[in-house]
């Protein structure tokens, strides 16, 4: 039997410490890019070839950060008893909420009236590990089947939607369907993050870590990863191919040219569809099959990042949003010369 030693774990912080780096891309785009102003990226109607991938390839970023978030909530629950596990994710997914509402909006606004308040990834993170606090008493064979049950049925409730500020209203765009919803005159909050799909993308990734508990057999969890990849990415060109179900937007065919390759590509993301979710979590799997036993500088890179994901994500966007302040004075400087 071979062992797992730590580079199991090394691995899985190489891969979110790639997406993390990956996320900075998506977010200097926002902040720097002067067409991200006035339109989508993933508008095929405006954007171009390259906008377009500088998009496709950050969503990997917000399911692998959550999927992992599910495997580590395991990692570190196989050493604790599920009260005390219950504890750590209930109290951390609130205060994850807090700090998507307090810290995340005012760096990414700078504003101290707190007038526009987004929920976005730290927000779904922390509303699925207060999900997860409850679920991880369920077995562990039917916990799997409601993460799948959640993953690959939640787009029938696509053609479900409200409008409005009712209760009803409210609940459905924080669990499914997404929306902004006015506060006062001059204040809106948007859940731009439904958690319904994320709470069955974290319990995925929380059944996924046992197959790096300590014993487990290195040789199968390969295989196991091998499988998972080609198999999740194999199903997503078959349900996107038959264009009925697993995405709220059909693509369109328009002939063979680029364009109709990014709407095929074009997945949606807000609720993260199936087909989104596939094609972004089958090619984490067979990254975390090449990088098992990696280790040079480029793993080690990535590894700064992985190990400190929370602190990473808060200081890029600090970071970003000042840069971006300070090239706009630069430019009112020459302007004026």
């Amino acid at each position: 039997m071979a062992i797992v030693k730590s580079t199991r774990i090394e691995s899985i912080d190489i891969l979110r410490g790639l997406v993390m780096v990956l996320m900075a891309l998506d977010h200097t785009r926002d902040y720097f890019h002067y067409g991200s102003f006035f339109s989508d990226p993933t508008n095929l109607e405006t954007t171009t070839p390259i906008l377009f991938f500088t998009r496709f390839i950050t969503h990997f970023c917000a399911p692998v950060f959550v999927f992992l978030a599910g495997t580590s909530a395991y990692l570190y629950g196989s050493k604790k008893t599920k009260h005390n596990l219950f504890k750590f994710l209930i109290t951390r997914g609130f205060w994850l909420v807090f700090l998507e509402i307090v810290v995340n909006n005012f760096f990414w606004w700078f504003d101290v009236t707190y007038s526009f308040i987004v929920l976005q990834v730290i927000w779904a993170i922390g509303v699925s590990m207060i999900a997860l606090s409850f679920l991880i008493f369920v077995p562990r064979k039917l916990l799997l089947g409601i993460g799948l049950l959640v993953v690959f049925g939640h787009n029938l409730l696509d053609n479900i939607e409200f409008q409005g500020n009712s209760f009803q209203a409210i609940l459905w765009y924080v669990l499914h369907q997404g929306g902004q919803v006015a506060t006062g005159s001059n204040s809106i909050i948007g859940a731009y993050y439904p958690v319904l799909p994320w709470i069955g993308i974290i319990v995925l990734g929380y059944c996924f870590g046992y197959l790096y508990q300590k014993d487990f057999n290195v040789i199968l969890r390969k295989k196991w990863l091998l499988a998972l990849g080609f198999g999740s990415i194999s199903m997503f060109f078959i349900i996107r191919g038959f264009n009925i179900y697993g995405d709220a937007v059909p693509w369109v065919n328009y002939g063979l040219n680029t364009k109709s390759i990014m709407s095929f590509f074009n997945v949606s993301k807000y609720p993260p569809s199936l087909a989104y979710s596939l094609i972004t979590l089958g090619p984490s799997f067979i990254f975390l099959y090449v990088v098992e036993s990696v280790q040079n500088k480029v793993s080690r890179f990535f590894l700064v990042f992985g190990r400190v994901p929370l602190f990473y994500y808060f200081i890029h966007i600090l970071l970003i949003h000042i840069l971006a302040i300070i090239g706009i004075l630069i430019l009112e400087v020459i302007g004026n010369i």
